[in-house]
């Protein structure tokens, strides 16, 4: 089964940590700083900090942001939102994150994932996607969630991780915030079209929803957002946890 990994994500709007339920919603969680460390602390294998209106609002990445968590985090970051040049993640890297997350930069240029790679290593180059079932499926969704791309995300996946993908981020936009247990289905669905890592995002409420994560998908890492924020699943006591339940997991 191999180590899994536990993330928590960041997503940020003016410097803050904001959480919603579907992609919307958003209320104010708490200062991104504070919480990286406190991850950090309690266990978190790696952390992701999403500008998640950036690529909306057409601004590049939060580098202010960035070099402040660089100086606090432990674990390796990684930052997403707005990425569409090598020049966007080149001054990510320079602020200090070790990897970066494409998702709309793809969408509009796939071959951007390629470039990408061959400039800095697949092994920092990490796509996202979010993905919703519609017209039969499961289909890559833009702008916060907001409109269809009309992509398939299993083929959307694959093409990315043949340009040169090292991780896939896959977002369920149906289990978003609604904490009743990942997609499972769609993130099988993805696993077995791809061979590099799927990172499952979406859904967790309890610290069983991570298990039957691993125990029935071959995804690497659990993803997680509002539970961690709000405190309702501590970090040490879920990987405690996992163990019990016979998953590998870092302590």
């Amino acid at each position: 089964m191999g180590t899994k990994r536990i993330i928590p994500c960041l997503d940020i709007i003016n410097g803050r940590v904001v959480k919603g339920v579907n992609f919307e919603g958003i209320r104010d969680a708490a200062d991104p700083v504070e919480l990286a460390e406190l991850y950090c602390e309690r266990g978190a294998d790696e952390l992701v900090f999403y500008d998640i209106t950036a690529s909306i609002e057409g601004r590049k990445i939060f580098a202010d942001l960035l070099s402040k968590v660089a100086k606090k985090v432990t674990v390796p970051f990684i930052a997403g939102g707005g990425i569409s040049t090598l020049e966007d993640i080149r001054q990510a890297f320079d602020c200090g994150a070790d990897k970066v997350s494409i998702n709309s930069g793809a969408i509009k240029n796939p071959y951007f994932i390629e470039e990408a790679a061959a400039k800095y290593g697949k092994e920092r180059v990490m796509l996202s996607m979010d993905v919703k079932r519609a017209d039969g499926g499961f289909m890559v969704f833009k702008k916060g969630g907001s409109e269809n791309t009309g992509m398939d995300a299993v083929l959307w996946a694959e093409k990315c991780a043949a340009l040169g993908a090292g991780e896939v981020v896959v977002n369920s936009i149906d289990t978003d915030g609604v904490k009743g247990g990942f997609d499972i289905e769609m993130l099988n669905a993805v696993i077995k079209a791809v061979d590099i890592p799927v990172i499952a995002s979406g859904g967790a409420g309890k610290k069983e929803d991570f298990a039957e994560l691993f125990l029935t998908t071959g995804a690497d890492a659990g993803l997680a957002a509002s539970v961690f924020h709000f405190r309702e699943i501590d970090i040490r006591e879920l990987k405690e946890y996992l163990k019990g339940q016979g998953i590998g997991v870092r302590l």
